[in-house]
């Protein structure tokens, strides 16, 4: 917790306390009542929020502590202040004219309803109080396309000289974006694209520029092509210079399946067929009709023998939904 942004020891030393000593927190409002608020304060609440500290309990979710219900003070606000006013109440020495402790109950503050965020905002919202994502990858819902349309990573950027003059395909998430105007009045722009090994920041120049500069927006998912050539040589000196990255396509990664997954092979272990999966099988397909090429390879690892069986008349759409109930199915299969 200590790594948090606006977490500071004292709000760390509190929460950890108070759990030791009563057991876990139920709720946010349970929170609140129980630690130590000169030490935790709003922001040391809007970090763990952030983090995704509170997502252990089912009634609300991230989006909701940052919610307000038109007056300005967001939820997260009214819980803090709930657990102060519970804590000044049980400090004072209200005395009832019978001699007992007055118990005032205060009524906690009402969870405004909203949408919750997307991935990439709670991934996004992650790194800003962490500085890395914890719970996933903005990349995670493309890991298909990544794997099977890239044949490079960002990496390889820090050593250009190890693909010169090759074409790299590689996708990620734009994560920084500047646009700039050179002294001759035309439009150019630095931009970071991460994915799971690294991120580099690019430049690009020109007709690229005004070609593909519709693609430079934070948080938005790329898939590039790539060609890296040879650097210039110095007429002065006689030296090569620096490799150049010469953009040849971009293209959204929600694109790439429709793109370029041309052909399914399914792959069939002659000793798991049986009637009930091969039902479940034909009737996944049917749901998935389409116009993509569908292959069988039925195999026998006993034998050593395989066997390609093309479908003449099923065809189907190829999709992230498909090929994760294929997977559901422990189903194994090949894209082309």
């Amino acid at each position: 917790m200590g790594a948090i942004k606006g977490v500071g020891h004292g709000a760390v030393k509190t929460i950890v306390e108070g759990r030791k000593e009563d057991g876990h927190y139920k709720s946010i409002f349970d929170l609140a009542k129980r630690i130590d608020l000169r030490a935790a304060n709003k922001k040391a609440f809007e970090g763990l929020a952030n983090a995704g500290g509170f997502d252990c309990w089912p009634d609300t979710h991230r989006a909701q502590y940052f919610s307000h219900d038109g007056d300005g003070i967001t939820f997260l606000e009214k819980a803090v202040k709930y657990g102060a006013k519970h804590q000044e109440n049980e400090n004072s020495a209200q005395i009832s004219m019978f001699g007992a402790a007055s118990d005032v109950q205060i009524a906690e503050p009402i969870v405004p309803p909203c949408e919750d965020w997307g991935t990439m905002e709670k991934l996004s919202r992650e790194k800003e109080v962490v500085g890395i994502y914890i719970s996933g990858h903005p990349l995670d819902d493309f890991k298909i396309e990544m794997k099977t349309f890239c044949n490079g990573n960002i990496a390889l950027f820090n050593d250009l000289n190890s693909v010169l003059n090759r074409e790299v395909t590689f996708g990620g998430v734009v994560t920084d974006v500047q646009h700039r105007v050179s002294k001759q009045g035309k439009g150019w722009a630095l931009f970071t694209i991460e994915d799971y090994t690294d991120s580099f920041e690019f430049r690009i120049f020109g007709e690229d520029y005004l070609k593909f500069r519709h693609f430079f927006v934070v948080n938005s998912f790329v898939y590039v092509r790539a060609f890296i050539k040879e650097g210039w040589i110095n007429r002065d000196t006689g030296k090569k210079g620096d490799p150049r990255i010469q953009f040849n396509s971009f293209q959204l990664l929600h694109d790439v399946m429709d793109t370029y997954a041309k052909k399914l092979s399914i792959q069939l272990n002659i000793d798991d067929l049986g009637e009930g999966k091969i039902t479940k099988l034909y009737d996944l397909l049917q749901l998935h009709e389409g116009t993509n090429t569908l292959n069988f390879l039925v195999y026998d690892n006993k034998e050593k023998i395989k066997v390609h069986m093309p479908s003449r008349k099923q065809k189907v759409k190829i999709s992230q939904e498909l090929l994760h109930e294929l997977k559901e199915q422990d189903v194994r299969y090949k894209l082309n």
